[in-house]
């Protein structure tokens, strides 16, 4: 598969799914797919972690609904290891668990707005972008007022 043409820093949201983030580089392919490229100044020890992958997934989403293009993958560059280069299946079920996620996340703001903890008000403005949805997630799990109204799963490495 050949690069067509990309984009840097791009910032995207979405109405469909009130989210919104910005894609280090949208990727237009030969294939007449697109795929989210995200840099990570991280090292790569042989697993890519959900949120990573759930970024991508999000970005994707956004990316569909504003250039009305198919998102089959997404590529992840870890910076601290020579910038090596993850490419990263994006599958139907993975669309539908970010849907989840989103979900999720608006009925917790909801939630905490409604009960007006200042401090759940403050992580809430950070949820609201794709980046950061999933340390959000995390974030909630360890949350007194939540706590036992949510607990994660599967936040283990992919």
């Amino acid at each position: 598969m050949a690069l067509v043409r990309k984009e840097i820093n791009v910032f995207i949201a979405s109405k469909n799914h009130h989210i919104k983030g910005i894609v280090d580089e949208i990727l237009f392919l030969d294939d007449g797919t697109a795929a989210p490229f995200e840099y990570k100044y991280a090292e790569f020890k042989d697993t890519i972690f959900q949120t990573y992958k759930f970024q991508l997934v999000l970005h994707a989403m956004m990316i569909k609904e504003n250039y009305k293009i198919d998102v089959k993958k997404g590529f992840i560059c870890f910076t601290r290891s020579n910038n090596h280069i993850e490419e990263v299946d994006l599958t139907e079920k993975d669309f539908k668990k970010g849907i989840e996620i989103i979900m999720i996340l608006w009925k917790l703001l909801t939630k905490a707005f409604i009960r007006g903890s200042p401090n759940i008000r403050i992580s809430a403005l950070i949820a609201v972008t794709a980046t950061s949805a999933l340390d959000f997630l995390i974030l909630i799990n360890h949350s007194i007022i939540l706590q036992q109204e949510f607990r994660p799963q599967n936040l283990s490495p992919l």
